[in-house]
C-alpha cells in the first residue's frame, strides 16, 4: 500500500516542504531514498523500535521511503515522526491515513516512542501556512514557538501513540494558541540590567547613546576595571524595542540554530551575543555541511560584543569586514549556498596595551617600547575603519564609585534614542534595507550630510592631521548626522562635527607610541 505524509526541511533560515512517500509491498528490506544523510537513514532503526514499543508492528515486507524532492539534501532526525506515520499508514495500522495530507508533521522519535524537540519549528510553521496546510504537528516543547504563526492549527504531541490516536479519531489533541502581541509586549522591557547601575562615566554614556541612536559600531579602549564590559552589556537596554516583524525574523534564526529555550515562543528583546575569543571563523559567520547561522546572525537586530578584541584570531576578525558593510553573510558550499541576515551593532572593547595601563593617570605602564604598537596592530586598520566610534574609557575614581548620586536610568535614555530613530525612519522612508544613519549609502551621505564652510575646514584639518581614510571620513559624517538628529537640528553644524571627530581616538596622534608627551584623546580644534 502507498501512503504520503508531509514534513519539512530547513534551508538557511527558511523551510521547504518535503513529501514522505512510503510504499509497503512484497519483498524484503528497508530503504530510504531522496538524498538522506546518515541521521535520516538511521531513522528506520529508531522508527522500528518506537513502533514496536507503542504496541504496533514493523512490516516484514519491502518498505521504501522516498523523500521528495529528491534533489535536495535532507539532514537531521526531525523526519522520524512523519516516516513512522507513513509506515503505519502503508501497513494499514493507521485509520484515516488520508488525513495526513492536511498536516505537516515533524518530530524526532526516541526508541520508546517519545517525541523529542526539533530545530526550526517557526520557519516550518510559516511555510506550512504559506502552502495552505490545515495544521502543523510538532513536539510539545516546540508547540508554543510554532503557534506564533496565526491562521494555522498547531498541535503539540509527546508520544507517537498520541498522534496515531488523533488520526484514528480516538483522541482529540488540544490546539496550541497564543496571543502573539500580548506575549511580545509583556516581555519587551524585562531587562535585568540598567544604565543607572553605572556610576560616573558621563562621556562614555553619551557616546553609547550616540551609537544607539544611529546604529553605529563602537569600540571602547581603557584599563581593566574601567567598566567597558558593564557598559556594553547595558547597550541593548537603551536601543529601541524590537518591532514584531524584527522579533519574528530574529526568532527564526534562533529556531534554526536550536538556540531557543524549551517552550519559548518569541524573542522579544534585542539579542546580545558575547562569544569567547577562542571561537573559530566558522562559528563567527556560520557554516557546516548543512550551513547553520553563526554569531553574527544570532546577533541580528541586536548587539555583537567582542571583549578583549586583540585576543581574537586575526582571521576571525577579518571575516567581519564584509558583513559589517553588507548586513548579510553568504555561505557557499559544493551543493548549497545560503544567505543569512547579519544586521547587528558591533561593540568591541580592548585594553590600550598588553599590561592594560598605557595612558593611565595613576598606574605606570610596564610594556616595553614598541609593544603597545604591536598590540594595537593586532586589530587591522580596515576593521577599525568600519567602527564609527573609538572611545577612550578612563578609570573610575573611588569617590565616584561610592557616590550616592542618582544616575539616569535606561528608559530615559531609550526615549531620546527612539526620538532620534524616528527622525531617521522618516528620512529613509521608502529606502529598502536602510533604517539608520549608519546604513546610509554614499549617495544618501551626500544628500543628508551637507556641511557649511567652517565645518568643512574643521573636517579638512582632522583628515590631514590624522591621515584619515575615505571610509573614516564617511563614518565621521554619519556620526555627526546622528548627533544633529539627537539635537533636533536639520543642519550639521561645527559642534556636531567636532564631537564626531572626538569619537575617533584611535586615529589620533599618541596612540601606540610609548613615552609620548601628547595627551591621548586630544580633540581637534
Amino acid at each position: 500500500m502507498f501512503v504520503k505524509a508531509f514534513g519539512s526541511a530547513v534551508q538557511g533560515v527558511d523551510a521547504i516542504t518535503i513529501s514522505i512517500e512510503v510504499n509497503v509491498s512484497m519483498g524484503q528490506g528497508y530503504a530510504v531514498v531522496g538524498l538522506p544523510d546518515s541521521a535520516v537513514r538511521e531513522s528506520l532503526h529508531r522508527t522500528e523500535s518506537a513502533i514496536k514499543n507503542m504496541g504496533f508492528h514493523m512490516p516484514r515486507t519491502k518498505v521504501i521511503v522516498n523523500l521528495a524532492p529528491a534533489d535536495i539534501r535532507k539532514s537531521g532526525s526531525a523526519l522520524d515522526l512523519p516516516i513512522a506515520l507513513g509506515i503505519l499508514g502503508a501497513s494499514e495500522q493507521l485509520d484515516h491515513a488520508e488525513k495526513l495530507k492536511d498536516f505537516v508533521v515533524m518530530g524526532e522519535l526516541s526508541l520508546d516512542g517519545a517525541v523529542n524537540g526539533i530545530k526550526g519549528a517557526l520557519p516550518i510553521a510559516i511555510q506550512a501556512r504559506k502552502e495552505g496546510f490545515r495544521g502543523l504537528i510538532v513536539p510539545k516543547v516546540n508547540a508554543q514557538e510554532a503557534s506564533m504563526v496565526n491562521q494555522l492549527e498547531v498541535y503539540g504531541v509527546r508520544t507517537l501513540r498520541e498522534l496515531v490516536d488523533f488520526f484514528s479519531d480516538e483522541r482529540a489533541l488540544q490546539q496550541q494558541t497564543i496571543d502573539t502581541r500580548d506575549y511580545f509586549f509583556h516581555e519587551q522591557f524585562l531587562y535585568n540590567t540598567d544604565f543607572n547601575e553605572v556610576n560616573g562615566q558621563p562621556t562614555i554614556k553619551r557616546a553609547m547613546e550616540v551609537a544607539a541612536a544611529g546604529g553605529h559600531n563602537i569600540i571602547l579602549i581603557g584599563p581593566p576595571g574601567a567598566g567597558k564590559t558593564m557598559l556594553a552589556k547595558r547597550l541593548p537596554t537603551i536601543l529601541p524595542p524590537l518591532s514584531l516583524s524584527e522579533a519574528l525574523e530574529t526568532t527564526k534564526i534562533y529556531s534554526v540554530a536550536g538556540k531557543l529555550q524549551n517552550n519559548a515562543a518569541l524573542i522579544s528583546q534585542r539579542p546580545f551575543r558575547s562569544p569567547h575569543h577562542t571561537l573559530s571563523h566558522i562559528a563567527m559567520v556560520g557554516g557546516g555541511s548543512n550551513p547553520q547561522p553563526g554569531e553574527i546572525s544570532l546577533a541580528h537586530h541586536g548587539v555583537l560584543f567582542l571583549d578583549e578584541l586583540p585576543e581574537f584570531n586575526r582571521s576571525v576578525l577579518e571575516v567581519l569586514r564584509q558583513p559589517l558593510e553588507e548586513r548579510t553573510i553568504s555561505i557557499a558550499r559544493t551543493r548549497v549556498s545560503q544567505e543569512f541576515p547579519a544586521n547587528f551593532m558591533l561593540v568591541a572593547s580592548m585594553n590600550p596595551c598588553p599590561c592594560g595601563y598605557y595612558g593611565h593617570s595613576n598606574k605606570e605602564c610596564t610594556c616595553e617600547v614598541g609593544q603597545v604598537n604591536r598590540y594595537l596592530n593586532k586589530v587591522s586598520g580596515p576593521l577599525l575603519d568600519r567602527i564609527d566610534l573609538h572611545i577612550e574609557v578612563g578609570a573610575v575614581e573611588f569617590d565616584t564609585m561610592t557616590s550616592n548620586t542618582k544616575e539616569e536610568d535606561s528608559s530615559a535614555i531609550r526615549e531620546r534614542v527612539i526620538k532620534a530613530r524616528a527622525i531617521q525612519t522618516e528620512r529613509y522612508q521608502g529606502k529598502s534595507g536602510i533604517y539608520t544613519n549608519a546604513q546610509m549609502t554614499t549617495k544618501q551621505l551626500r544628500k543628508h550630510c551637507t556641511i557649511d564652510q567652517a565645518s568643512t575646514n574643521l573636517l579638512a584639518n582632522a583628515m590631514k592631521h590624522h591621515n584619515l581614510s575615505a571610509r573614516a571620513y564617511d563614518r565621521i559624517l554619519k556620526v555627526s548626522r546622528t548627533i544633529a538628529d539627537m539635537a533636533g537640528s536639520e543642519q550639521i553644524n561645527e559642534n556636531h562635527l567636532s564631537e564626531a571627530v572626538g569619537y575617533r581616538c584611535l586615529d589620533k596622534e599618541g596612540w601606540g607610541t610609548k613615552n609620548t608627551t601628547k595627551k591621548i584623546g586630544t580633540d581637534i580644534k
